[in-house]
C-alpha cells in the first residue's frame, strides 16, 4: 500500500459512482463507525484506500453474511493500544480498551487523535488485512474494478 492509496481524492458522489453504490450507503457505514474518510470543508473525501476498505465491508456483508454491527464488533475487537505501540499509561485510559464494542476511530474521546487523524493511522489503514485471509484479499482485489 503507497502514500498515495491513502491520500485523500474522491467526493463521496465520486467514491459511490466508483463503487457501484449509492452515497447514503456510505454515510450509513461512516455513521455506524466502520469508515472514516477525511474531511476538507466539511466534506467527505475517500483514497483509495477507503475504497478497498468498503469493497472489504461489502464483501462481508453480502458475501459473508455479517451485519454493520457484527463488523463493527469484530473490529472492536483489534486492539488498538499494541498494534499501535502505546505505553502502558496511555492505554491503561484508552477509551477504545474499556468499550470494546466500538471500533477505536469511532470514539469521540479518543486522545490519540490529538498526534493524529484516524483516517491516517496503522490501526485503520491495516483493518481489511485483519479481518480477511490473504485469499479472500487476493480474490476480492481481483474481482474489483481497477481504481484510477
Amino acid at each position: 500500500m503507497s502514500s498515495k492509496d491513502n491520500r485523500p481524492v474522491y467526493t463521496i458522489a465520486t467514491a459511490a459512482e466508483l463503487l457501484g453504490v449509492h452515497p447514503r450507503t456510505l454515510r450509513l457505514y461512516e455513521a455506524a463507525g466502520l469508515v472514516k474518510p477525511a474531511r476538507r470543508n466539511n466534506r467527505r473525501i475517500y483514497s483509495n484506500n477507503d475504497l478497498r476498505w468498503i469493497r472489504c465491508i461489502r464483501y462481508l456483508i453480502h458475501e459473508q453474511g455479517l451485519n454493520q454491527e457484527g463488523i463493527r464488533r469484530l473490529l472492536a475487537l483489534m486492539p488498538c493500544w499494541e498494534i499501535r505501540g502505546c505505553p502502558p499509561e496511555q492505554y491503561q485510559n484508552c477509551e477504545a480498551r474499556r468499550d470494546r464494542t466500538t471500533p477505536c476511530w469511532a470514539i469521540a474521546s479518543m486522545t490519540c487523535r490529538q498526534e493524529q487523524k484516524c483516517h491516517t493511522c496503522d490501526v485503520y489503514l491495516r483493518a481489511r488485512e485483519r479481518l480477511l485471509d490473504e485469499s479472500e484479499l487476493r480474490r476480492m482485489d481481483e474481482q474489483a474494478p481497477e481504481l484510477p
